[in-house]
């Protein structure tokens, strides 16, 4: 099989502290060329980059997640800027709103999110976005800042947004989400997107797909999101890789 680009994985998460480097190697040897790992908080931008030094087919994001928005120095802005500019760190993210949790500050969500596009526009960085239970404010944003080059990763929204998202230009980007039996509405957001905007992440170690939901999730298992994806739109597993191998090389200008 042709071998996989997992466009959204957090390779820096406690998750994989026993096992990191043999899973890896593994990985790279057996079933994927290239992974996107994310670096969504300040502390974790030097283990990302670190892992972008010792694999080849590493490549990284960094930004500011909005759960993480308070766990800043005074100089973040200057620090990220000056990192963005490592040739392996390919994307500014992931970076949005998050409305799920009780004791969120929305204001404070906003302007953060508000600055980092302005960060990324400023810089002509691609950018990856995290919505979850903020639909409304993440496309008025988006609607007025007009990114550049932007992806919606892990979408579960409904086909309608995903319509005006991709009419804004926007990727859209599933997780092994699309396999889970309750998921009609990724399914038909699926199925209205574009196939040159389409993109697989496993946003691992989370969002396993089935048959192995609730366990430890890695880039291998993009396998398996992909043949439901091709499922969805009438491709055969290797050709849906293909196609959005593709799209991901093109988005992220990677070689």
């Amino acid at each position: 099989m042709i071998k996989l680009t997992d466009t959204h994985a957090h390779y820096d998460d406690q998750a994989f502290d026993d096992d990191r480097d043999r899973l890896l190697t593994r990985l790279f040897e057996e079933s994927v060329s290239k992974i996107i790992t994310i670096g969504c908080a300040q502390k974790r931008w030097r283990p990302t980059l670190s892992l972008t030094e010792r694999y080849e087919g590493m490549y990284g994001a960094l930004g500011i997640h909005p759960e993480d928005i308070y766990d800043i120095s005074e100089d973040w802005e200057r620090q990220l800027t000056f990192l963005l500019e490592r040739p392996k760190i390919i994307a500014l993210g992931e970076i949005g709103l998050d409305y799920h949790y009780e004791g969120f500050n929305r204001e404070d969500q906003i302007s953060f999110f508000r600055r980092q596009l302005s960060i990324a526009d400023e810089t002509d960085m691609p950018v990856i976005i995290h919505s979850r239970d903020a639909t409304e404010d993440t496309l008025n944003i988006l609607r007025e800042l007009k990114p550049k080059k932007a992806v919606m990763h892990c979408f579960s929204g409904s086909a309608e947004t995903a319509r005006e998202l991709v009419s804004m230009g926007l990727y859209i980007s599933f997780t092994g989400v699309l396999t889970f039996k309750n998921a009609k509405r990724a399914a038909a957001a699926c199925e209205a997107v574009p196939t040159d905007r389409l993109m697989l992440e496993t946003d691992c170690p989370y969002m396993s797909p089935t048959p192995f939901r609730g366990e430890r999730c890695d880039s291998s298992m993009i396998a398996l999101t992909a043949a439901k994806m091709g499922e969805i739109k009438g491709f055969g597993t290797e050709e849906m890789i293909k196609i959005c191998n593709e799209n991901a090389d093109r988005f992220f200008e990677l070689k």
